[in-house]
C-alpha cells in the first residue's frame, strides 16, 4: 500500500525509501512487532473473558498439562492480524504471490479458528472434524498451487527444482498441481501437531519463515540467482515482506507465550502459519528444501504417522505418546528443555538449508 507512494518520489524525498525492499522488511518487521505489543494484552483479556474455561485440556496428556487449564486459545489472532496488517502496509500489492501467501494464511486461519471456536465452545478435544479441516484444505491448497504455476515463468511453469543440483528440473506436468496441494496441507498440518508446548511452535515457524525469506528474496534477484545457479523467479523477492511481518508477529506473540503461557497459539495461528510456510516454498520453487527446513515439523507429523499406522498393526506403540515432544514429556524431560533444544535443532536444519542456495 505504501509503496504506491512512490508515484509521488522525486528520487530524493522520503517516499524514495519504499523503493527498497529491505527496508521495507525492516518496516514490516517493525510494524507488526508494535502491534503484537499494543494489542496483545487487550486480546488476551478479551479472550479470556469470551472463553472462560479456556482451551481444553486432553485427558490422556502428560499430568503437568492439567496446570494449564484456564488458558484461553485462538491467540493465532494476534499474529495473523499483525502479520495481514503490515503485510498490506509495506507489500507490493501488485505482486501476485504476495496475494497467493496472504490468502493461504487467511483461509487457513478460518480453518483453525472454527476449530477452536468448536473446542471452546463445547469443551472437549474434538472441533471441527478431521476430514472437513482437511478436505477444505485440499480445496484452498489446489487454488493456491493453481495460481502459482500461473504466475511462474514459463521455463518452470509445473517443474520441480531439485537442490543441490545446477539447473535441475523434474517436469511434473500438472502432477505439479496435486503435488503443491500435499506441501501446503502437509505443512499447515505439521506446524499444527508441534503446537503442543508453550513456545514450542511459533520459534521455528519463525526460524522457517526467515530462512525462507531468504531464499526468496535471493530467487527473485536475478543477480543472485545467476551468481548462485539458482532458478530466478521475478517478483518472489517481495515476499521477504510477508515473512519479516511474520516474525514481527511471532515475537509479539511470543512475549505472551513463552512459558507458562498466558495465550495458546490455537489451530487459528498454527494451521495458518503452516500453510503459509508451505505456499511460500511453492511459490518460490523450494518445496522440497521447506522439508530439510522444516524438518522438526517433518519429524513430528512423521511421528504421529508411524505412532497409528504400528498400533493398528501389532496393538503396541512405538512412542511413549504421540506427537513426539509428548514423548520426551513422558520420559521425563521438563518442558523448558524440550523447546529449547526443539529450537536449537531448528536453527540448524534452517542452516542446512540456506546452504542448498550455495553447494550447487
Amino acid at each position: 500500500m505504501l509503496y504506491s507512494l512512490t508515484a509521488f518520489s522525486d528520487g530524493g524525498d522520503i517516499f524514495n525509501l519504499f523503493r527498497y525492499l529491505t527496508f521495507r522488511a525492516g518496516a514490516a518487521f517493525f510494524t507488526a512487532l508494535i502491534f503484537g505489543f499494543l494489542f496483545g494484552r487487550p486480546l488476551i483479556d478479551f479472550l479470556r473473558r469470551k472463553q472462560g474455561k479456556g482451551q481444553p485440556i486432553r485427558d490422556d496428556g502428560p499430568a503437568t498439562h492439567f496446570a494449564k487449564a484456564g488458558t484461553p486459545t485462538m491467540g493465532g489472532l494476534l499474529i495473523l492480524s499483525s502479520l495481514v496488517v503490515s503485510t498490506l502496509l509495506w507489500a507490493r500489492l501488485d505482486n501476485p504471490y504476495v496475494w497467493i501467501v496472504l490468502l493461504v494464511t487467511v483461509a487457513f486461519g478460518l480453518i483453525g479458528f472454527a476449530d477452536d471456536y468448536a473446542k471452546v465452545k463445547k469443551q472437549n478435544t474434538k472441533g471441527v472434524s478431521g476430514r472437513v479441516r482437511f478436505l477444505i484444505g485440499l480445496v484452498i491448497a489446489a487454488l493456491a498451487a493453481t495460481a502459482a504455476a500461473w504466475s511462474h515463468p514459463p521455463d518452470l511453469t509445473l517443474q520441480l527444482a531439485m537442490p543441490f543440483f545446477k539447473d535441475a528440473l523434474v517436469n511434473l506436468g500438472w502432477f505439479f498441481v496435486p503435488f503443491a496441494m500435499v506441501v501446503i496441507v502437509g505443512a499447515a498440518n505439521a506446524v499444527n501437531l508441534t503446537d503442543g508446548l508453550d513456545g514450542l511452535a511459533i520459534m521455528p515457524v519463525m526460524i522457517a519463515g526467515t530462512t525462507l525469506g531468504v531464499i526468496a528474496y535471493v530467487v527473485g534477484n536475478f543477480n543472485l540467482t545467476d551468481y548462485l545457479g539458482v532458478h530466478f523467479v521475478p517478483g518472489t523477492g517481495e515476499l521477504l515482506i510477508f515473512t519479516s511481518a511474520l516474525v514481527g508477529g511471532g515475537l509479539g506473540f511470543l512475549w505472551y507465550n513463552a512459558p507458562p503461557a498466558a495465550v495458546f497459539m490455537g489451530d487459528t495461528g498454527s494451521l495458518a502459519l503452516g500453510g503459509a510456510l508451505g505456499a511460500i516454498a511453492v511459490c518460490t520453487k523450494h518445496e522440497i528444501v521447506l522439508a530439510i527446513v522444516g524438518g522438526l515439523f517433518v519429524t513430528e507429523a512423521l511421528s504421529v504417522i508411524i505412532q497409528v499406522l504400528y498400533f493398528k498393526r501389532t496393538g503396541r506403540r512405538v512412542f511413549l505418546m504421540a506427537p513426539i515432544h509428548h514423548h520426551f514429556e513422558k520420559k521425563g524431560w521438563a518442558e523448558p528443555q524440550i523447546v529449547i533444544r526443539f529450537w536449537i535443532i531448528s536453527l540448524i536444519l534452517a542452516l542446512i538449508g540456506l546452504s542448498t542456495l550455495k553447494l550447487r
